[in-house]
């Protein structure tokens, strides 16, 4: 299971589009020298109310190191996709987004009296983190080896690559990954039925299409128009 399956995208367009959007974004963003203006504050986006910044933060890594263990594990964990089927999938990564970014804005009001944490680190750290909830419970080990004497499985270096996302940027990058585990959670325990939910066949298209590569530019561009 450490190659995620069949090779490439077949059968997982909604990885597709996330890895796509979250790529072109993080180099627009990280070529015009914005990358590390993409993080979630308080002051920005409950204050300020700059909701335009809720996508770019939602899909947009700030470094290279964040984007690509970032892709490296959306790309793998479309065999989940695959699995249940691009409908439920959608309906899996619309609710462990949302509900992500609902408990990092909740952790950034509990704190915003505090000189703990200011900023979050965005990119798509609620669905990623989300995924490993059934990559823990659902993906048996295939395979153990030891390496210097320390036991190894196939599954260890995903934990390994999570680790090292979890901790790229610390407190930053700790607490959305750490919400993204609990909307893991939430949807595993069936919250609001959320399991048995599907989209309808019109927006699910159009949910495709808003994180293509197209709508990309204009909201680079909108970004760009209104910051300046």
């Amino acid at each position: 299971m450490q190659g995620g399956g069949v090779s490439g995208f077949q059968n997982a367009p909604v990885t597709r589009a996330v890895v796509l959007a979250s790529g072109l974004l993080s180099i627009v963003f990280s070529a015009n020298r914005r990358a590390r203006a993409l993080g979630l504050s308080y002051q920005d986006i409950i204050k300020n109310f700059r909701v335009w910044r809720i996508f770019a933060s939602g899909f947009a890594f700030q470094s290279t190191p964040e984007l690509m263990f970032g892709l490296y594990l959306l790309y793998y964990f479309r065999v989940f996709e695959r699995q249940i089927g691009s409908n439920k999938y959608s309906v899996f990564s619309l609710f462990t987004i949302t509900v992500s970014l609902l408990l990092e804005f909740l952790s950034l009001v509990l704190l915003k009296d505090t000189n703990y944490i200011s900023t979050l680190a965005s990119g798509p750290y609620g669905l990623i983190f989300a995924s490993f909830i059934p990559f823990f419970l659902d993906i048996p080990i295939t395979s153990r080896f030891r390496i210097f004497g320390v036991n190894f499985s196939d599954k260890s270096f995903i934990y390994l690559a999570g680790l090292q996302l979890l901790l790229s940027s610390w407190k930053r990058s700790f607490i959305p990954g750490i919400c993204g585990l609990i909307a893991g959670s939430l949807y595993r325990l069936n919250v609001l039925g959320v399991r048995r939910m599907k989209v309808i066949r019109a927006l699910f298209s159009f949910y495709i299409s808003i994180i293509q590569c197209r709508l990309v530019t204009s909201f680079y561009v909108q970004w760009t128009v209104i910051e300046n």
